[in-house]
């Protein structure tokens, strides 16, 4: 699949900011949401949750990609049209959502005519439709090996941690690095796995840091963000993350 981009030349933009998807431009993980978003409107899918289930006991075997491959069972046999058509509504719905702190960020990069990138780790099928709801240049996300119709599990290309300055070396003229760094740039995130996206960046904003980034943030001079999430506590967040596995009833999907 080829990503979602629009301008890109060889003169250097005034900035670059380049923004995680997930636990940064909102709270929950858009995995979780987009499975809830496919199975209300395909119940039956929801009968293929075992294919998850049964994985996580060979979590040692399969490592995290083979897990992310197993959790995405849900899209079996589901045509090439149908699964962008999905990517189209579930883009729209769900951007309301985001952090409004971190919509103005984006729109202060805009205004300054910053190169706009969204990077991230989630299916670039609906990554891409986010990125063109919410205008960014550069919109990339794992990407699902083409088919016809969806595999039970898909084979993906993974696009996590170091893998996403690979592709960003790929992609973005060289006369937008320079000494290791994207020029003018600002990173967001949530995770340390994103910390060599960060080292690419003059200056970096991290969202809700767990203690250990937190640290890292204190120690860099970072920016440390922290909007409220949509959950009371930890049983909660339980709550809303089963009933968003399981295709149930959800009143936020922050």
């Amino acid at each position: 699949m080829q990503p979602r981009m629009t301008r890109m030349n060889a003169e250097v933009p005034p900035g670059i900011a380049l923004f995680d998807l997930d636990g940064t431009l909102l709270a929950w993980d858009t995995q979780l949401l987009f499975r809830h978003h496919v199975i209300r409107r395909e119940p039956w899918r929801a009968l293929l949750l075992p294919v998850f289930l049964g994985s996580l006991a060979l979590l040692p075997i399969l490592k995290l990609g083979g897990l992310k491959r197993a959790f995405l069972s849900y899209l079996w046999r589901m045509p090439a049209p149908t699964l962008a058509a999905h990517a189209r509504a579930f883009a729209a719905a769900i951007v309301p959502t985001f952090y409004p702190e971190l919509r103005e960020a984006l729109e202060n990069h805009r205004r300054q005519g910053h190169f706009l990138i969204l990077s991230s780790a989630s299916p670039e099928s609906y990554v891409a439709e986010i990125g063109r709801v919410l205008g960014f240049d550069l919109a990339l996300g794992t990407a699902l090996a083409p088919a016809p119709t969806c595999p039970l599990l898909p084979k993906l290309v993974n696009h996590k941690g170091a893998a996403k300055v690979d592709r960003l070396y790929q992609l973005l003229p060289s006369s937008y690095f320079a000494g290791g760094k994207l020029l003018h740039s600002h990173g967001y995130t949530d995770s340390r796995a994103d910390l060599p996206m960060l080292a690419l960046c003059h200056a970096a904003s991290v969202v809700n840091p767990d203690a250990a980034l937190a640290t890292l943030a204190h120690t860099a001079g970072w920016q440390i963000l922290r909007p409220p999430r949509p959950w009371r506590n930890r049983a909660d967040f339980w709550r809303q993350t089963l009933a968003f596995l399981t295709g149930g009833k959800t009143q936020d999907t922050r």
